[in-house]
């Protein structure tokens, strides 16, 4: 079997859900770093630092929106491309026994 055509629709939503779900573990990651550690005592001592433990809980909501939408670009240019390429080289050969 080879894969002569990708759709590129379908190639972008995958790209775009598995983005956003990186992004997601990486929103929870930051905040984790944002909201442990020294960053409250610094927050205590000067107030104006608290905006950074916001950032955390900001990057929750929005890495994940923002990788998904980049991964969605980033799949159908990855399946465009290789639509184009698969053209001149006959594709992927799969071999599903």
């Amino acid at each position: 079997m080879i894969v002569r055509r990708v759709g590129v629709l379908s190639v972008a939503r995958i790209f775009g859900i598995v983005s956003a779900v990186f992004g997601l573990l990486g929103g929870v990651l930051m905040t984790l770093v944002f909201s442990t550690g020294a960053l409250p005592e610094a927050a205590q001592q000067d107030p104006g630092m608290a905006w950074i433990a916001g950032m955390g809980a900001l990057a929750i909501v929005a890495l994940p929106i923002l990788y998904g939408i980049a991964g969605f670009i980033g799949g159908a240019i990855y399946a465009w491309i290789y639509n184009l390429a698969a053209r001149f080289v006959g594709g992927i050969e799969i071999d599903l026994r």
